[in-house]
């Protein structure tokens, strides 16, 4: 594993565009638990809550269950040694974005500054009437539905339920980087979510070298990774930036 770091380490120098792309793992060390697994929030929760329509036709039987996920144990959440890691190699120059399948804001939290969201972001909700933007702090959950502070309109999440298609500008930026990259750093995910799982695929096509951090191998591994690295994304990140 030394080696595979020290030459993970020699890439991440030589890179002339350093892309970092992350899924769930990497905020499992954050308390926050992967969506689909053993002990994944769907084996607790009914993913229904999340489909578009049933949130429009229920909305109140959805927010129960998103403030209790989202906000209630979410919201406690901090960013861990990885999401630091990952801010400071792009301090020091070498990550240039960070596209996220995460809506938890723990990248921004940490002091990335730029990041693309490939999802959304919990911290805020939007009107699906009149389409204004509220971050979290600024609404009381303790009224549910959340109402419009300005037309009185239904406030959803702004991050994407099933039924609906990716956000922009984040998905075209994100697709843009894959075609810029020449190193992608792939972290904390199984490559199963589609569309996001297509990023790397196509930043692979495009000539990039992919290095993995992940604790299992995923469906990138053996078909498109260069360097896997295997173990906690938290002490894999700390042992590059030693070297780096």
């Amino acid at each position: 594993m030394e080696e595979k770091i020290k030459i993970a380490a020699k890439i991440i120098n030589n890179s002339k565009h350093l892309t970092v792309f992350t899924g769930a793992g990497i905020s499992v060390e954050s308390g926050i638990p992967p969506f689909r697994g053993t002990d994944g929030l769907w084996s607790k929760y009914d993913p229904i809550v999340l489909d578009i329509d049933f949130f429009y036709k229920n909305p109140e039987s959805s927010w129960k269950v998103i403030n209790e996920i989202f906000y209630d144990f979410f919201g406690k959440a901090k960013p861990n040694d990885a999401h630091i890691g990952i801010a400071k190699l792009e301090k020091k120059g070498f990550v240039k974005a960070v596209i996220t399948q995460n809506i938890d804001n723990l990248h921004q939290e940490a002091g990335s500054k730029t990041v693309f969201e490939f999802h959304g972001n919990s911290k805020y909700l939007i009107c699906t009437n009149c389409n204004s933007k509220f971050h979290i702090d600024k609404i009381n959950l303790s009224y549910i539905p959340p109402k419009c502070k300005k037309c009185n309109g239904l406030l959803k999440p702004d991050f994407i339920f099933f039924g609906e298609g990716i956000p922009e500008p984040a998905g075209s930026l994100s697709y843009a980087e894959a075609e810029k990259a020449d190193v992608f750093l792939i972290i904390g995910t199984t490559g199963e979510i589609m569309p996001a799982s297509m990023i790397p695929q196509y930043a692979k096509k495009n000539g990039c070298t992919l290095i993995e951090i992940n604790p299992n191998k995923s469906l990138y591994t053996n078909k498109l990774t260069d360097t896997f690295l295997q173990g906690k994304a938290s002490e894999i990140i700390n042992k590059l930036l030693e070297i780096i």
